[in-house]
């Protein structure tokens, strides 16, 4: 009897180890499953990011539709009371002109930034502290530390408070200082 015990207890401890055995071999991704995976998760990121560029890239294009037709409207009116003239007023090109309107965008939309936020709005605005600080830190679109504190740096520079988030006041010195580069 203890002999068919011992036997039973064996079957049944095999039985388990060889289930747990081909549960294990059954449930493991293999290499190139797993790159290809990490592969796709990738092309999901960036995809979402290009995403985000076009929507942003609408907008701009958008924006410049509705300027091009005030200024159509505008000429007609001009034809139409050729006795009114306007002033010609000068259009200042700035030395970073795309970036100011891109600034001016996110102050346009009331933008605000700030830790933990991602997104084409937050890749601009490391794209300033590239230029502010002379340097060309890879543009990850992630509002992490060292956004947060190369932000500070900034503000403080400029006189602000600094709280490391961006907001229209943030963007609109941003502006300035933009336009005060030669």
């Amino acid at each position: 009897m203890e002999n068919l015990k011992s036997i039973l207890f064996s079957i049944i401890i095999i039985g388990v180890i060889g289930g747990l055995g081909y549960w294990a071999f059954s449930s493991i991704e293999s290499g190139s499953e797993h790159s290809y995976n990490e592969e796709i998760q990738k092309l999901k990121d960036t995809n979402r990011v290009l995403e985000e560029e076009i929507f942003s890239l609408k907008e701009e294009i958008r924006v410049l539709n509705l300027t091009k037709e005030e200024d159509e409207i505008k000429e007609e009116i001009k034809v139409e009371n050729p006795k009114t003239e306007e002033p010609k007023t000068e259009i200042t090109n700035y030395k970073y002109q795309d970036m100011i309107s891109s600034i001016q965008g996110l102050v346009d939309r009331k933008v605000n930034l700030k830790l933990g936020s991602k997104g084409v709005d937050v890749g601009v605005v490391q794209k300033f502290l590239n230029i502010y600080n002379g340097t060309s830190k890879r543009i990850d679109n992630d509002f992490g530390a060292g956004t947060v504190t190369l932000v500070k740096d900034f503000q403080k520079d400029i006189g602000l408070t600094a709280d490391g988030e961006v907001g229209s006041t943030t963007l609109n010195k941003m502006i300035n200082w933009l336009k005060n580069q030669k």
